[in-house]
């Protein structure tokens, strides 16, 4: 019998409200953020084995629809009733049970589904890869592309500076590439843009590394408005520019991907694997941001990476930010051989202050982050710091 097929019972669970401070505040063009707000689901067995997964929207619905307190009110009164007291079969059965009838709320559905993987890593003794290689190979996805790297490639995200300027950002895009990361992604909203990029460009040069460099909308732009400033955007030879246009504005995304001659890649539009069908038969964008958090969880976000490797799309796996918790489940999938961009993780010191963090990640002079070979997040501490800086709120 394989990890798919442990058996997942849940005779308990918790939902844990965590707050930690940001050691500098993360703008972007839809919201402030000041504090990584979450919410950490814990999944128990009979035997006490403990499964804990994170849900990461934020407190306004600048991102998504979804927020803290709507994926605290699906989580406890919606979710969490559809497998408590239950036994099922296998990891898939118990996450099947989480997605039927359910529309939306995915991010409170990645909080659920993700302890239930990390229950059955528990349960097992085997680390998170060990479980999605076998997904991956039951999912029918080629045995180059069920290979893990073993870590997890780190870029930098630099928010729009808050009372700062473009010295502010030029010097944090030198002191991230001169610590090793791998990527330069910049926030841009109309007036914030080109200026930025050229900015950052010209100091990164002076570091003697060439690291790709893009540019991250969340969906600022609008073609009736901003027409002209995609336009001046995409003379800067990017790598990409992300999610320009509003997530459901679907023709206009096709249409401005055609247009353009930087790669258009999605984010926010990439809502689950029906979505990513959609882009490739209208040979919509070609790279693609693979969030977690955003798809609901991790067997959603296997199936859109088989669908990406077989169609070469380029990947690479974004973040919310999580805490650390929830940020083990975005290294080992970002670990996997179809990730072929330095991806959104970053170790717990670029967000918080020493400690703070609820899972702490280091990344090397190389910039990665190895994942880890421990039995889920229990063996990493997790329960104890959530006993010490959790307050249960279901």
């Amino acid at each position: 019998m394989g990890p798919l097929d442990t058996p997942v019972e849940i005779a308990r669970s918790r939902v844990f409200e965590v707050a930690v401070p940001l050691r500098q505040p993360f703008r972007i063009s839809g919201g402030t953020l000041r504090a990584r707000r979450s919410l950490i689901v814990e999944l128990t067995d009979e035997a006490g084995a403990a499964g804990y997964g994170e849900s990461a929207p934020f407190e306004a619905p600048f991102y998504s629809e979804e927020t803290l307190a709507t994926a605290r009110a699906c989580i406890v009164e919606h979710l969490l009733p559809r497998i408590a007291g239950r036994r099922f079969g296998s990891l898939e059965a118990a996450a099947v049970a989480l997605e039927a009838g359910m529309r939306g709320n995915r991010m409170a559905r990645a909080g659920v589904e993700t302890a239930l993987w990390d229950l059955v890593c528990a349960k097992a003794g085997i680390p998170l890869c060990t479980v999605l290689a076998a997904a991956l190979e039951r999912l029918g996805v080629r045995a180059p592309m069920r290979r893990s790297r073993g870590y997890a490639e780190c870029g930098v995200a630099l928010g729009i500076p808050e009372g700062g300027g473009l010295e502010v950002l030029a010097a944090d895009a030198v002191t991230a590439v001169r610590a090793g990361y791998r990527r330069v992604k910049l926030k841009v909203m109309p007036g914030w843009d080109v200026a930025a990029v050229r900015a950052v460009r010209q100091a990164v040069r002076g570091t003697g590394r060439d690291v790709p460099l893009w540019a991250d909308a969340n969906g600022a732009y609008t073609p009736e408005e901003h027409m002209q400033a995609l336009r001046e955007l995409d003379r800067e030879r990017l790598v990409m520019i992300e999610q320009p246009l509003a997530p459901d504005d679907v023709a206009g995304t096709l249409r401005l991907a055609s247009e353009l001659e930087t790669p258009i890649c999605l984010d926010e539009s990439l809502t689950g694997d029906r979505a990513a069908q959609l882009f490739l038969e209208y040979r919509g964008p070609a790279i693609w941001n693979l969030k977690v958090q955003r798809v609901g969880g991790l067997w959603e976000s296997l199936r859109i990476y088989r669908r990406a490797v077989d169609a070469g799309v380029r990947l690479w796996a974004g973040s919310m930010p999580e805490t650390g918790a929830g940020l083990h489940a975005v290294l080992c999938l970002a670990s996997f051989a179809g990730f072929v961009l330095p991806g959104d993780a970053e170790p717990s010191a670029r967000w918080y202050a020493p400690g703070a963090d609820l899972v702490e990640w280091t990344m090397d002079v190389e910039g990665r982050i190895a994942v880890s070979d421990a039995p889920g997040l229990a063996a990493l501490g997790l329960k104890e710091k959530l006993e010490r800086v959790g307050r249960v709120v279901g």
